[in-house]
């Protein structure tokens, strides 16, 4: 895929606040370990994470940025693709060796509470885009200069990125981090979350190859 070069200097970094090594088991018995960073100096002021899974040593470490879901998460919501993705993301980089950061940015950046009123709205027939804007708020309200913050920290000023979404490789190439492959995650879809995944499609360009059939 075409390498996205970095544009812009790098914000500050951060400094790593604490590490502590968690044993991850997910609801399928997959099993890894990772070390979790909490950080300091982040630009919002929010509590997020890193994982290092696996080992990138000799290679450029494989990276998500993973925004927080609650309802997919946690709780296995079938409205969205947010917990298969976790679970694929963390195997993926844990063999490729990398990092896994997870974003506090609930319903793109909405919140909790918003995120559950646009839901309402898109029983109502609005796409996830729709409903934030009617609501008054942005259809994608996520800035990433917390994320270039940590993998500098980290040393990951160069990484392959695992996403669907053109827009998290074009912000961290602004912020300084060079993107030199934008990897796609696999195809998680079902009855309850195929128009959400067609309006990330449609709406802004994720490269998401639905099947024909389905919906």
């Amino acid at each position: 895929m075409t390498q996205i070069e970095s544009t812009h200097q790098q914000p500050p970094a951060a400094t790593v606040r604490s590490r502590v090594r968690i044993p991850l088991t997910f609801g399928d018995g997959y099993r890894v370990e990772a070390e979790v960073l909490t950080f300091h100096g982040l630009t919002d002021g929010a509590e997020h994470l890193a994982l290092a899974l696996g080992d990138p040593q000799g290679r450029t470490p494989l990276v998500r940025l993973h925004s927080e879901c609650l309802t997919g998460d946690v709780f296995g919501s079938d409205r969205c693709d947010c917990g298969p993705q976790l679970r694929e993301s963390v195997e993926r980089i844990a063999d490729a060796g990398g990092y896994l950061l997870y974003l506090r940015q609930e319903g793109r950046g909405i919140g909790l509470y918003n995120k559950l009123d646009a839901y309402a709205l898109q029983d109502a027939g609005l796409d996830t885009y729709q409903a934030n804007t009617a609501l008054g708020l942005p259809e994608d309200g996520r800035d990433y200069t917390s994320a270039a913050q940590m993998l500098t920290t980290l040393g990951a000023t160069t990484i392959d990125l695992l996403s669907n979404n053109p827009d998290k490789a074009a912000q961290l190439a602004d912020l300084g981090i060079r993107v030199t492959e934008r990897v796609p995650t696999g195809v998680h879809v079902s009855e309850s979350n195929i128009r959400y995944l067609r309006a990330k499609v449609e709406h802004t360009g994720h490269s998401i190859p639905l099947p024909r059939l389905v919906g």
